[in-house]
């Protein structure tokens, strides 16, 4: 049991995790940009009328008899105090700076600020530990080498705080009635445009168990059509694989029906009544060479079976194709004899440069042993004219090609069924050589894995019998090698 087992995601909630979480993370900034905006709305209008409040105090400034005077009627000093919300101050300051009417605390603008007469300023300031807006204007008066008077009208914030946060609101709360439907109208667009999935699903699961046949790529999304074209890759693969296991089940109940059928009636000969004592050894020895031939066409099966399935997970080393050679052949020394068959060996040495290659050495021994063994079954042979069987390994330097060939002496293969021999089960006809025609196929798929190449060609064209020579050719670096003859003769 997995202590720490993670849980299957969900491709509907990851995209509208990241679709809604922006959408979620946003609506905070968008209410700090809100307010911001809105008091530079709000603040507008109180500044023009402050801008406005300036320049009308600076008409009751007036110069008798060279000085500077500052009559406020009652009136417009009450109009200035009317303001139930916020609290209005205003100063004036004569020629040389002394207070004429208002507030005293006021405080002055910045000294460093270049004084521009009959120009409105505003700036942001504190009048007892308020915050306040202050409008400010210098004005010159007719009096000769004369400074401009100051008049200052400052306001508290609490009008501009009120309308910012109205706008705000009006602006905010009708979202707390689209954010809700936005996420709602994602979540149903989403469920709209994976429905293509969920129509996928229900036409795979729809299938039978044995229809493979390819999923229809035009009536899916763009998005899907790749994963759709690797699971129609996906269901070739797996039709032809199941194609090539019944074809190999049927071809390897065929080819064993014969053996086995002649087990049981050289077992009922036997059987009979009135049978004597050569009769019974000579069941007995039919019996024994139809087990041996089903024994063979089993093993070959097998061998068949394990070069079709290696593939990509065939387990790759440096081999030495002269030594693995040598090996097959000093095994099939015994067999050669027995057939009085001259079985040889000539070719690169073992260890010599560009003998090596990247391969399987099991699989690439059985290839060599069915070649060997196949040049063994039909190549004819007697005392008076023994056949004879050469083996080599040839190491071309320039190319980069390893070769291996088997040679032998044989009445070779017909123009026309070159192609033919190495299908599953063919035998020439004609031909009384025992063998269960699968030699030749399994060195076609053990080469296929090694991307190497197999062709037969006759060993001496234009003589009779012409032989015939097989020839596999391996990619490998190239290299040079040294040479040497090994024969076994009989």
């Amino acid at each position: 049991m997995k202590l720490f087992q993670r849980e299957q995601r969900s491709l509907f909630g990851e995209i509208l995790d990241w679709m809604l979480t922006p959408l979620l993370l946003l609506w905070p900034v968008s209410l700090v940009l809100t307010w911001l905006v809105a008091q530079g709305i709000a603040g507008k209008p109180f500044d023009r009328a402050l801008e406005y409040n300036v320049a009308a105090l600076a008409q009751f400034l007036t110069v008798k008899q060279n000085k500077v005077q500052f009559n406020l009627p009652l009136p417009a000093r009450e109009l200035l105090r009317a303001d139930d919300s916020d609290t209005v101050y205003y100063q004036v300051l004569g020629l040389r700076g002394e207070f004429l009417s208002g507030e005293r605390d006021l405080p002055p603008p910045p000294d460093e600020e270049k004084v521009v007469v009959g120009e409105v300023r505003l700036r942001d300031d504190e009048v007892r530990g308020v915050a306040v807006k202050v409008a400010y204007m210098w004005v010159r008066l007719e009096l000769p080498d004369a400074k401009p008077a100051l008049i200052q009208v400052a306001e508290t914030l609490d009008k501009r705080s009120i309308l910012a946060t109205e706008i705000t609101k009006g602006v905010m709360l009708p979202q707390f009635v689209i954010l809700p439907l936005a996420v709602l109208l994602v979540w149903l667009a989403l469920v709209q445009a994976i429905k293509p999935l969920n129509e996928l699903e229900e036409r795979i699961r729809a299938r039978k168990p044995d229809d493979l046949s390819p999923i229809e790529a035009e009536v899916v999304p763009l998005e899907v059509a790749p994963l759709v074209a690797s699971v129609n890759d996906l269901l070739m693969r797996l039709k032809e694989s199941i194609a090539t296991q019944k074809r190999f089940l049927a071809d390897a109940a065929h080819q064993l029906k014969t053996p086995l059928a002649g087990l049981r009636m050289q077992a009922d000969l036997a059987q009979r009544e009135g049978a004597n004592t050569d009769e019974l050894k000579q069941s007995l020895r039919q019996i024994g060479r139809s087990s041996i031939r089903a024994t063979h066409t089993v093993n070959q099966l097998l061998a068949l079976a394990r070069a079709e399935s290696s593939g990509a997970a065939m387990s790759r080393q440096p081999c030495d194709l002269a030594a693995l050679t040598m090996d097959v052949v000093q095994d099939s020394v015994p067999r050669a004899i027995e057939r009085r068959i001259d079985l040889g060996y000539e070719g690169a040495l073992p260890g010599a440069v560009g003998g090596q290659l990247s391969g399987n050495p099991t699989l690439l021994k059985e290839l060599i042993r069915n070649l060997v063994d196949n040049a063994i079954n039909y190549t004819p042979s007697s005392p008076s004219n023994p056949g004879v069987i050469t083996a080599r390994v040839l190491a071309d330097p320039f190319s980069g090609t390893l070769v291996l060939q088997v040679e032998d002496s044989g009445p070779g293969i017909a123009l026309a069924e070159r192609e033919l021999v190495f299908q599953p089960f063919y035998r020439a006809l004609g031909n009384e050589a025992d063998g269960s025609g699968l030699g030749l196929p399994i060195v076609i798929e053990i080469a296929q894995h090694h991307q190497a190449v197999v062709s037969v060609e006759d060993a001496k064209p234009g003589q009779t019998p012409p032989g015939a020579r097989f020839n596999v050719r391996f990619r490998v670096e190239a290299g040079s090698g040294e040479a040497t003859e090994l024969r076994a003769r009989s």
